[in-house]
């Protein structure tokens, strides 16, 4: 009885013995716990943050709050979450981004080569036909006179060389005729440079050459002189009328020839630099389509249209039996000069407003914003200037091709910004990461869940609380479902981060 007493009271000893040894441990775990920081577990978010290998930190952050520097790993004092370190070369790779394969072809995104190659320069705009000024002749008296009859009596009608316009009778001209002819008859010496000068101003009073001959040939005077045209084309001004009284300097007729005229050409101001003084152009008329006219550059007018940001060319164009009337509409095709040059399809240059973009594939999935300086634009290739080299490959895709600047913006900040896991990338690309549900509330719309490492957002895995773009997300989610999400880079004024996409992750067995 004696020695079953003693057992009991030493197996006693010894289970208090091992109660109090395991507490110790349990304490000793226990203060460990509350000094170490503890790595989120996998249970507790999604995948498993990638591995740093054994590069050095610079220092610790929670880059909710990056601000604050820590000198050792440990938890956040702001947020649910472990320190993130942080790297020397953590910015080696900024000015380019990694892209899924998903995202690239969601996107849409395919690439050619920039090469070099000979831009096509040439140049075609329209243009109003006018008169050739310089073709423009006046008929006037020289002398006080008066309008017999008139043989063209409408402006705007055509005329031939030499055709008779008008008879007129002016009494000087008879004085003057009567003076030629009595010294022309007179054979005392030295009278034939008399007649000479008298003949001489018969011309300045405006009597033509041939009307001259005939007062020699017949001996006789005549006041009443045919004024003739000195050119062909069109009566462009009409001042005479039948019985009315001339005074020297009056203009009777203006008068242009059609054989030449000009077409007013209206030249962008970007391109006025190709248009020069001889280039060669070709003219159609819509009046004429099956006929071409030839001409050449005469100037390029001082006169810039604020309206219409063009400046006007002066066109002088050969116009065969004057077929081209003034006022008609003509096309007209400068003669193209090819030159060398860089050039890309015009699809895979960006226009933002205020500069000009390409996005340069570097390969391994990389892609590069360049800003670049743009040229010529022709047959669907844009003229580089700057900031491309041959050889290179550029993003051309109708992704790019949008026409709100809006749109456009967001495009490019997500090629800047997305850096996600092709096994994690839902449709449409973003801000993506995978989660466990830890509690929804659907009233409100807001989702707590512990997600993985986002490493287009450079977050850790993480435990915290998201608002929905769209309440109807949260419809059939309950606690400890697995998601892929999308989310929002900014939050909004209230600081919540959005979530824009939800989708179910039947990949992961729910825990």
């Amino acid at each position: 009885m004696k020695r079953n007493i003693t057992l009991l009271i030493v197996g006693g000893l010894a289970l208090a013995g091992a109660g109090m040894a395991g507490g110790y441990w349990y304490a000793m775990q226990r203060m460990g716990s509350m000094t170490t920081p503890q790595p989120v577990t996998t249970a507790d978010a999604a995948p498993d943050a990638p591995s740093e290998g054994e590069r050095k930190p610079l220092y610790w952050h929670d880059p909710m709050i990056p601000g604050p520097k820590f000198d050792k790993p440990g938890k956040s004092p702001f947020m649910d979450m472990q320190l993130v370190p942080v790297y020397a070369d953590a910015g080696a790779d900024q000015g380019s981004v990694s892209i899924s394969p998903r995202t690239v072809q969601n996107l849409g995104i395919r690439t050619v080569e920039v090469t070099t190659g000979r831009m096509n320069t040439g140049l075609t705009t329209v243009g109003a036909v006018s008169i050739d000024e310089r073709t423009m002749v006046t008929v006037q008296s020289r002398v006080n006179s008066y309008i017999e009859k008139l043989h063209v009596r409408a402006q705007y009608d055509g005329v031939a060389r030499g055709q008779p316009l008008a008879e007129i009778y002016a009494p000087e001209w008879l004085a003057a005729q009567e003076e030629y002819l009595a010294l022309k008859r007179s054979a005392q010496t030295g009278v034939s440079d008399l007649a000479q000068a008298a003949r001489q101003r018969l011309l300045l009073l405006g009597i033509a050459e041939q009307q001259i001959r005939n007062i020699e040939q017949s001996g006789k005077a005549d006041a009443r002189i045919t004024l003739s045209a000195p050119v062909g084309g069109l009566v462009w001004e009409l001042g005479a009328r039948d019985g009315m009284a001339v005074s020297p300097g009056l203009t009777l007729f203006r008068l242009v020839s059609l054989d030449s005229v000009w077409i007013n050409a209206e030249i962008p101001e970007t391109d006025a630099a190709l248009v020069k003084p001889g280039a060669v152009v070709v003219a159609r008329a819509a009046t004429f389509p099956e006929q071409t006219f030839n001409g050449k550059v005469a100037a390029l007018l001082p006169d810039v249209n604020a309206t219409t940001r063009t400046l006007k060319a002066r066109i002088v164009i050969a116009n065969p039996g004057g077929r081209l009337k003034p006022g008609m509409f003509a096309t007209l095709s400068f003669a193209s000069t090819d030159k060398p040059a860089l050039m890309v399809p015009s699809e895979a240059v960006i226009h933002t407003g205020t500069r000009a973009v390409a996005i340069v594939a570097e390969g391994d999935g990389k892609f590069r914003p360049v800003d670049i300086e743009t040229g010529r634009d022709s047959g669907g290739m844009t003229e580089i200037r700057k900031g491309l080299t041959a050889g290179q490959r550029v993003v051309a895709s109708g992704q790019f091709l949008i026409d709100s600047e809006a749109s456009l913006k967001s495009t490019l900040t997500r090629l800047e910004k997305v850096q996600g896991n092709p096994a994690n990338d839902p449709p449409g690309g973003g801000h993506v990461g995978n989660a466990r549900i830890n509690a929804v509330d659907s009233s409100v719309g807001k989702i707590d869940i512990s997600h993985g490492p986002i490493p287009s957002m450079q977050w850790p895995a993480m435990t915290m609380g998201f608002r929905v773009d769209d309440k109807t997300l949260l419809q059939g989610l309950k606690a400890g479902d697995r998601i892929n999400f999308e989310m929002r880079g900014e939050p909004d004024k209230d600081g919540n981060y959005i979530i824009t996409r939800i989708q179910p992750d039947f990949s992961r067995d729910k825990k």
